[in-house]
């Protein structure tokens, strides 16, 4: 797709021209695979390259109820977002998507029982 499109133009109004749009999910307790994967995206695409990490991850499903996925079973810490972001600039990449994150809400995500 970036062979294709290039790295992402905008308008004068922050609209979305052309370009790829590479949005990340971190997720707890995987910063090395972030790292990574930021790496490869200043490395082997562009510098240029528009990120958005994301920081919304929540266990749901098999990852709230099996054992084998308990890594996974929380909400990401501020303290790792925080070094997702410093492995992004680290690796070179400047255009991280941050304008949303002023306020961070969180949702209390409750299981409603099956009728029957």
């Amino acid at each position: 797709m970036h062979e294709q499109v290039g790295e992402l133009r905008v308008d004068e109004n922050g609209l979305a021209l052309r370009g790829v749009i590479v949005r990340h999910l971190v997720m707890p307790g995987l910063l090395e695979d972030t790292a990574g994967i930021v790496r490869w995206l200043a490395c082997e695409l562009s510098f240029d390259t528009y990120v958005n990490v994301m920081d919304q991850y929540y266990p749901a499903w098999k990852a709230k109820t099996e054992a084998k996925f308990s890594d996974i079973n929380r909400e990401i810490r501020e303290s790792e977002f925080e070094q997702a972001l410093a492995c992004a600039r680290e690796a070179g990449l400047w255009r991280l998507d941050r304008r949303w994150r002023p306020v961070r809400p969180r949702f209390e995500f409750v299981e409603i029982p099956s009728a029957g």
